[in-house]
C-alpha cells in the first residue's frame, strides 16, 4: 500500500519583495508590460555599446518613428533604465545611456534578440506548417 499526499506549496515571495507576476494585482506586471515591447528591447540593445545621441539611436533602429523613439526613451528613463543627459549648447545636445539597471536587463534583451535572429527560420517554418494545416481543415470535402 502506497499513501501519497498532494502538497500545495507557494514560492517564498520574500526573496522578490512580495512580487508574484502570476497574480493579477502584482505591480511587477507593469515591468513585464514595459520590457515586452519590441522597441524597448531594441532601444536597450542599441544603447548597450555606449552613449548615443537621439539621431544616432534613431538611425540604428531602422523603422522607428521619432514619436515612438521619444516615447520609448521617456518610458525607459521613468523606469530608471535609461539616463538622459542634456548639455547646454546651441542647439542643446542630448545623450542617452543605460543606467546600471538598464545595463543589467540589457543582457536579457540581447539574449532574446539573438535567440530571435537564430530561430527565425524555425518560427517561419512552424507558422507555414500551421497555416497549411489550418487551410486544409477549411477545405470542403
Amino acid at each position: 500500500m502506497v499513501i501519497r499526499y498532494l502538497v500545495y506549496t507557494t514560492p517564498d515571495l520574500r526573496a522578490h519583495g512580495g512580487a508574484d507576476a502570476y497574480l493579477r494585482t502584482c505591480a511587477s506586471r507593469a515591468v513585464l508590460d514595459l520590457l515586452t515591447n519590441k522597441w524597448v528591447c531594441l532601444v536597450i540593445g542599441g544603447l548597450r555599446p555606449g552613449t548615443l545621441r537621439f539621431g544616432e539611436l534613431r538611425r540604428r533602429l531602422d523603422g522607428i518613428t521619432q514619436k515612438m523613439l521619444t516615447q520609448t526613451l521617456r518610458d525607459l528613463e521613468r523606469a530608471g533604465l535609461v539616463h538622459r543627459a542634456v548639455y547646454p549648447s546651441v542647439p542643446p545636445r542630448v545623450e542617452y545611456s543605460l543606467t546600471p539597471l538598464g545595463d543589467n536587463v540589457g543582457g536579457l534583451m540581447d539574449a532574446i534578440r539573438v535567440w530571435s535572429e537564430t530561430h527565425i527560420d524555425d518560427i517561419r517554418a512552424a507558422q507555414e506548417e500551421y497555416d497549411r494545416k489550418a487551410g486544409e481543415e477549411l477545405q470542403p470535402v
